[in-house]
């Protein structure tokens, strides 16, 4: 099980650099690395979390759209459930996952930025 685990850790993290995994850290820790990659030149960002980390997610996505930076969008939001191993024995154990993938908002030559 633990080869499994590594190789989906490995997967996950060679497909993209613009994630931001959500843990049990402040929310505007995962608000401040957001906002990290998009001043570094990223058009979009993805905000995964699991269990109990799902509702800073969102808190995260909503502090970045309504305080920091007007100009984002939800461009996705999937759900899902993982099927994990517990550590005490070969207990399956479901856990829901979120991933929000936030972009830059295309704006109109009409609007005024602000």
């Amino acid at each position: 099980m633990d080869n499994e685990l590594i190789k989906y850790e490995e997967k996950e993290t060679s497909k993209s650099d613009n994630v931001v995994l959500i843990g049990k850290k402040p929310v505007m820790n995962y608000v401040t690395a957001c906002i990290t990659f998009f001043n570094s030149g990223e058009q979009q960002v993805v905000v995964r979390a699991r269990g109990r980390a799902i509702s800073r997610a969102v808190d995260t996505v909503e502090l970045l759209r309504r305080a920091f930076a007007k100009n984002l969008e939800i461009k996705n939001v999937e759900i899902g459930t993982e099927e994990l191993f517990r550590a005490e024995g070969n207990q399956k154990s479901n856990v829901s996952t979120i991933k929000i993938i936030v972009a830059k908002a295309k704006l109109n030559p009409h609007q005024e930025e602000n």
